[in-house]
């Protein structure tokens, strides 16, 4: 049994250090340009939310199928969703900014011509800011309440063993997944689709969220590659490593099935409200942003793990996955910047914050990692993912 997971001191300091750097990196971009600054936070706050989000929803589908394979790695997501009350803390400090990032809060002092501010007013009853700011307490609240609910059963379950944990975490995992379905749908439509309030798609949300299961799970995989290579997890088998490349693999099929799909509605209907959403992401320098979007969240994978031979190299899906998550942050890039500075500009402030958010997660995931037993011992299905061979 592999032995509990200690939060080094050298790891603390690494992360230490890059929230510093996040900090200067924040400030100096409000000196320069406060609204691209709010927007880099708005950005990265998203994206590792997207990861929190994603690895809850996976640890969610484990307890629903009674997967057993995956039980010895629970530890991972549940750690992983931990940064959920953070990331609720600095989106409500985001808001005191809102101005800024959406202009239907002040429509008169854009350029709408009067359709598009027939529309931004047809849709007031829904983008108002008090009823914008109760929709987001109400998001948090499920999530962080959801997700620390199936951690508790979780802690039990290691002490106590049993069913009785087991079977409470299906039960509310199911719970967890329809309200997390409707809950992080809204949370799209309100903190990305409403930059460009005049603009709307019928899969926006439904994209967002695989978008979220996606790379949630793809951070899970590379998770366990690197603690493997530390010396963590030494009973896995190429059996594991050909689901966890299976995950990716399928995800990224999902991923860029809604990605095409949304693109081919709105081109096919040639409504001017949704066209122009992608006239601008395909002009000047957006455009290679558009196609690099897809080459790194679906070519990339989808070539490399195609194969089997691949499919069982740890390295290899490791290194697919960092260009993975690349992916991600290009793709909310995409989606917020357009609407927001309406430029592409990547420079300090956009690594230095960046990097700033991942020393957080990284810090939070691993105190969390660090305070319980690697393993869960109690697990029932726990031999299944000790013993797990190819079907």
């Amino acid at each position: 049994m592999d032995r509990k997971f200690v939060f080094r001191p050298v790891l603390r300091y690494t992360t230490y250090g890059l929230m510093a750097m996040g900090i200067i990196a924040v400030a100096t971009g409000f000196l320069a340009n406060g609204e691209r600054a709010l927007a880099n936070l708005l950005l990265n706050n998203f994206y590792f939310l997207c990861l929190a989000i994603g690895a809850s929803f996976f640890l969610a589908l484990q307890y629903i199928t009674q997967a057993g394979w995956s039980a010895a790695f629970k530890r991972i997501p549940e750690s992983i969703s931990a940064y959920i009350p953070w990331a609720a803390l600095i989106m409500i400090l985001i808001m005191i900014g809102m101005k800024s990032l959406y202009p239907w809060i002040q429509p008169d002092e854009h350029s709408f011509d009067e359709h598009s501010m027939h529309l931004i007013e047809h849709k007031s009853p829904f983008l108002n800011v008090p009823f914008f700011l109760i929709r987001l307490v109400i998001y948090f609240t499920v999530w962080v309440f959801m997700t620390r609910l199936l951690r508790k059963y979780s802690l039990k379950e290691d002490i106590e063993g049993g069913m009785i944990y087991f079977e409470k975490s299906g039960f509310y995992s199911k719970v967890y997944i329809f309200t997390l379905a409707l809950t992080f749908s809204l949370a799209s439509f309100d903190w990305i689709m409403s930059i460009d309030p005049t603009w709307f798609s019928t899969i926006f949300a439904l994209k967002n969220f695989i978008t979220s299961f996606y790379h949630g799970s793809a951070l899970i995989v590379l998770i366990v590659v690197i603690m493997h290579h530390y010396g963590y997890f030494q009973f896995i088998t190429d059996a594991h490593w050909q689901d966890f490349s299976k995950y990716v693999f399928i995800l990224s099929i999902m991923w860029a099935y809604f990605w095409f799909s949304q693109y081919l509605l709105i081109w096919y209907a040639n409504i001017p409200e949704e066209t122009v959403y992608y006239v601008h992401r395909l002009t000047g320098p957006w455009k290679t942003v558009f196609y690099l979007n897809l080459i790194l969240n679906w070519t990339v994978p989808f070539v490399v793990l195609l194969s089997n031979y691949f499919a069982r190299k740890k390295m290899v899906l490791g290194i697919v996955i960092v260009f993975v998550l690349i992916g991600l942050w290009i793709d909310i890039y995409e989606q917020i910047m357009p609407g927001t500075i309406g430029d592409v500009k990547i420079g300090f402030t956009e690594i230095g914050t960046y990097l700033g958010f991942a020393g957080l997660f990284i810090y939070i995931f691993l105190r969390t990692l660090s305070s319980a037993a690697l393993i869960p011992a109690n697990h029932p299905l726990l031999q299944e993912s000790l013993h797990h061979t190819g079907h």
